[in-house]
């Protein structure tokens, strides 16, 4: 019994693991800025359509790429670790950028001055490159290549599922969001978003480097 109940908290501890990851990669809350600039002449309803289909097409997009991953990375000769330390220094830059609470660039200006003249801004730039981006898409397939077994995997899963559906809340209320938040609130919640990113940033690198060096010195 005790052992089950120890194995049932590690699942549960994994997916609030999990689920922090991905959220704070997806970031939705400073994504709410970028929402109201290319939405500015929409009616409530359609900033509610523009953000399920946002939301759904980010979702989809991290879950191909969650369910996908691993036969990816074999199809390029790469490892889940090899991986885990790539995208760990992916991540401690954008974390870095964070911190300094820069405006995000997933999407640079070029991308924004296109998407001004875009009747549907939902799937481009709103989906991707701004919610399920490098950064988010290195993070769901590294978390699902380290699951031992699949109540982990459906612990990711879970997570990736909640985060996007936060998502979506978050996108259609970021009218409130600016109201309560303003920008100095929005930024400092970026601040602490990118101080906890940057510690998952630095877990991937050091266990990644380990389980490499690990493996060619025959410890594993």
């Amino acid at each position: 019994m005790d052992s089950t109940m120890v194995e049932v908290a590690g699942h549960f501890a994994y997916f609030f693991y999990a689920l922090a990851s991905v959220f704070i990669i997806v970031n939705p809350v400073e994504a709410t800025m970028v929402f109201i600039s290319l939405t500015p002449e929409a009616s409530a309803g359609e900033r509610a359509r523009i953000s399920l289909r946002a939301a759904a097409v980010a979702y989809v997009i991290a879950l191909l790429f969650a369910l996908s991953g691993d036969h990816v990375l074999r199809f390029f000769g790469a490892t889940v670790d090899s991986l885990r330390v790539a995208g760990g220094i992916l991540l401690f830059i954008m974390a870095i950028e964070m911190l300094k609470a820069k405006p995000r660039r997933k999407v640079t200006e070029a991308e924004l001055a296109d998407a001004s003249d875009r009747e549907d801004v939902s799937v481009f730039p709103l989906a991707t490159p701004l919610l399920t981006g490098p950064g988010a898409i290195t993070t769901v397939i590294v978390l699902m290549g380290t699951a031992s077994g699949p109540a982990e995997k459906g612990a990711v899963l879970l997570a990736i599922t909640a985060t996007f559906a936060a998502t979506y809340l978050i996108l259609r209320s970021s009218e409130y969001v600016d109201r309560i938040l303003g920008l100095t609130g929005i930024m400092v919640m970026t601040r602490i978003m990118g101080l906890l990113l940057g510690a998952i940033a630095v877990n991937f690198v050091a266990f990644g480097a380990w389980n490499i060096y690990a493996g060619m010195a025959g410890l594993s």
